[in-house]
């Protein structure tokens, strides 16, 4: 079928979800489809479409439920297992004060942060050509506002595996070994960027990695497609391989900022967030992961003048 248009196996694939509810959205309309010679096929381009207005739908019904909520933030973008500790402890501290959040992907956290979809975006963009994290990503994804990046840590990333590493597995060169079958990362997502870099920097064509388009959103659930045997390799934080019990093979360690409006530095949530990052209790559980460097944490990494 031409790359142009999907077929309902191929859609269901696309969206991570089984044929049954692709057919359901057919019959309730919901998504753009065209039946050809008594197929359903999907226009790509309209399907992509689709799932951006739904996403902005999404944050946008959730932001205006936010607002109605004295004290609460909205939060999207990249995702990380701290993020719950530090949610968790935000809510002990301070239970007054609640923090939503939504895992899109760093790119589309940015671009719904400029839309004014949420208040924080989670991000850990890599540009090669600077060897920064983020702040060159700034004028393209958020030229509508006046942004700060308050570090929140660095992390380590790299392969997960079953444990023993049975595959033998040392680096992006084996992933077209036989038997290899990874878990990939959602398009947009900082780790998605990295990996597709890495895998032009070795010079490997996606189709040659089985799995490639097998697709999760979060760490944890890279994790879990390992442990439940869906896969046998994905890339995810050293932290979800400690949690899990799983194998790490460590690719880099990456910053991974906070990013906001200038106008909402104040904002007592976030002044809460930044003063959180350095108590004993929260330094305590981060340290009893391994593998997070905290140097950084809560310092103004760029707020456009001339940081």
């Amino acid at each position: 079928m031409s790359q142009d248009m999907m077929s309902t196996k191929e859609v269901a694939r696309y969206l991570g979800i089984n044929e049954k509810q692709v057919y359901l959205l057919v019959k309730s309309k919901k998504i753009p489809s065209t039946r050809v010679t008594g197929k359903w096929v999907f226009p790509k381009r309209l399907v992509d479409e689709w799932i951006e207005k739904n996403a902005k739908q999404g944050l946008e019904e959730a932001k205006r439920k936010v607002k109605m909520i004295s004290g609460a933030l909205i939060s999207s973008g990249s995702n990380d297992p701290l993020l719950d500790i530090l949610q968790s402890e935000l809510r002990k501290r301070h239970p007054e004060l609640f923090l939503f959040s939504t895992n899109i992907g760093s790119t589309e956290g940015l671009k719904a942060l400029n839309a004014g979809y949420t208040d924080i975006a989670w991000s850990h963009l890599f540009d090669p050509e600077t060897g920064e994290y983020n702040v060159p990503f700034l004028k393209i994804y958020i030229p509508n506002i006046e942004p700060v990046v308050i570090n929140l840590f660095y992390r380590e990333l790299g392969f997960v595996v079953p444990k023993g590493n049975p595959l033998k597995l040392k680096g992006f060169s084996d992933l077209k070994k036989r038997g290899i079958m990874f878990v990939n990362r959602q398009k947009g997502s900082g780790t998605r960027l990295l990996i597709d870099q890495y895998l032009n920097e070795f010079k490997i064509d996606p189709e040659e990695v089985s799995g490639y388009e097998n697709e999760v959103n979060t760490h944890l659930e890279v994790g879990f497609s390992i442990l439940n045997k869906k896969a046998n390799v994905g890339v995810a934080s050293v932290a979800v391989s400690k949690l899990l019990g799983l194998h790490f093979i460590p690719i880099t360690k990456e910053r991974f900022d906070m990013i906001i409006s200038r106008d909402l530095f104040f904002n007592k949530g976030i002044q809460a967030i930044i003063d959180l990052l350095h108590t004993r209790e929260f330094i305590a559980k981060v340290e009893g992961i391994g593998g997070y460097d905290l140097r950084d944490s809560g310092r103004v990494i760029y707020s456009g003048e001339g940081s």
